[in-house]
Formats: structure tokens, sequence, C-alpha cells
């Protein structure tokens, strides 16, 4: 596997959701009942969307500090070995979550439990 692609994968993830998180920022205020820029909308409506926005930024903010660890991982002579039994992780499936922490068959194992 090639440390340079995966890091700079990482990196490329990395910003793509710092990015949204900033953009998404506005979302996670305070519900206000402004008739002009809520439209139609019921309050009730606007919390539903607010409570739905905090939820998709702690996600992001999950995701971040999972691929971060991998980032800090991606220079160690550990990344990319499962961590249940110390086989290689496949490259396709790093390419797809360069976080993963288990090789395919394990991850299915833990999935079964």
């Amino acid at each position: 596997m090639q440390n340079k692609k995966i890091k700079a994968l990482i990196r490329a993830r990395i910003n793509a959701l710092e990015q949204l998180q900033q953009e998404a920022q506005a979302a996670c205020g305070t519900v206000t009942l402004d008739q002009s820029r809520v439209g139609r909308l019921s309050r009730m409506d606007a919390m539903q969307a607010q409570a739905m926005n905090q939820e998709a930024q702690r996600r992001r903010v999950q995701e971040l500090g999972r691929l971060q660890a991998a980032l800090r991982a991606a220079d160690t002579d550990d990344y990319g070995y499962c961590e249940a039994c110390g086989e290689e992780i496949g490259e396709a499936r790093l390419m797809i979550d360069p976080a993963a922490p288990y090789c395919i068959q394990c991850a299915e194992k833990r999935e079964r439990s």
C-alpha cells in the first residue's frame, strides 16, 4: 500500500469534513421563529431540523477524530493491520475507510456477535 496515497486521501477527507462542519454550524444554532426565514415551517419542524443537524455535526466530529487518529497511525508500522487478528487490511478496504481498524473477516465477526 502506498503510504503517501493513503495519507493524501485521509487529509482530503479531513478537509472536506472540516469545511462541511463550518458550513453547517449555523444550522445547529438556536431555533428562532422568524417567518421570513423559516417560511411555512412550524417551530416544531425547525426544532426537528436543528436536532438532525446537531446529530449530523456530532457524527462529523466523531469521523474527524477517527480520520485524525488514522493519519497519525499512518506514520507508524502498525497502520493497515487488523487490530483483532494482525493480518494486513486490504488496500481496497482502506481506500473506502482509511480509519478501518479491522479486516473484512474480523469486522464481519464483530457485527455478528
